[in-house]
């Protein structure tokens, strides 16, 4: 090849290297395909945004003469709990909960949403010869799991084994109390759980009240959490110092 018309050519090795952008042909939807793909996406919504309230606030009662219910849960929440009590025929009602929030960490007993809970179940009609708070007294990791933790210690450490108990907590909690209070107790206790429904939103709707928003968004993050990723250190597991022997009723072991 003459000279004067090779050295017009580019240097190929030289351009490759120089190159930032390419142009290659790519499959891409057309119009109609994002018509689709935008109805699907929104069917999909649609049925998480209806079916996603039911799934964290399960109610999944099992055979049990044991209520827990967890000290936190508002007043409206410790009026179903009297009543759930009352008509299910329960003998004990256990109160949990670690140190209240603002406390520092813990102070006594008396600080504790246990002790809390327990108060207003009294006042409410539960009668004190039934009633057995069981205080945490750490700020564990999940506030939750810890207070099953101290439950399930206290009961060994009185040598009352338990075959079931049903957990009372408040909405879209629930479904995360029941998972973490299986984890705490293994395979040998049933739990089951009841969901008292917030009078603030309508749970049909939820997506329409910044309450219900809140809540379910906080509440799926957090069981996403508690059921793939959460893992209970061996401390968090043994619960060397969330147990206690504190009581406000004397229930025989049954």
């Amino acid at each position: 090849m003459p000279q004067a018309l090779t050295s017009s050519l580019p240097n190929r090795s030289h351009a490759r290297f120089w190159v930032i952008f390419t142009k290659k042909e790519r499959w891409g939807l057309s119009w109609f395909g994002c018509l689709v793909v935008a109805v699907i996406a929104l069917a999909v919504f649609g049925l998480i945004g209806l079916e996603i309230h039911p799934f964290l606030a399960e109610t999944h009662r099992v055979d049990s003469n044991n209520l827990v219910v967890e000290g936190w849960i508002h007043g409206y929440a410790i009026q179903m709990a009297v009543k759930e009590f009352k008509d299910g025929h329960y003998e004990r009602v256990f109160t949990t909960g670690g140190p209240v929030e603002g406390s520092g960490g813990y102070i006594s007993d008396a600080c504790t949403l246990a002790s809390v809970g327990a108060g207003r179940l009294r006042k409410f009609g539960v009668p004190p010869e039934s009633l057995q708070m069981i205080p945490s007294r750490e700020m564990d990791r999940d506030r939750t799991y810890g207070s099953a933790v101290a439950l399930r210690n206290w009961l060994n450490e009185h040598n009352m084994p338990l075959h079931s108990i049903n957990v009372l907590t408040e909405g879209a909690h629930a479904r995360r109390t029941r998972l973490l209070f299986q984890k705490a107790f293994g395979d040998d206790v049933k739990v089951g759980v009841i969901s008292v429904p917030s009078p603030d939103y309508d749970a049909k709707q939820w997506w329409h009240y910044s309450e219900g928003v809140r809540e379910i968004i906080g509440e799926a993050i957090a069981y996403t959490y508690a059921r793939f990723i959460f893992q209970p250190t061996e401390s968090e597991r043994r619960g060397i110092i969330n147990s206690s022997s504190s009581a406000v009723g004397s229930p025989k072991p049954g």
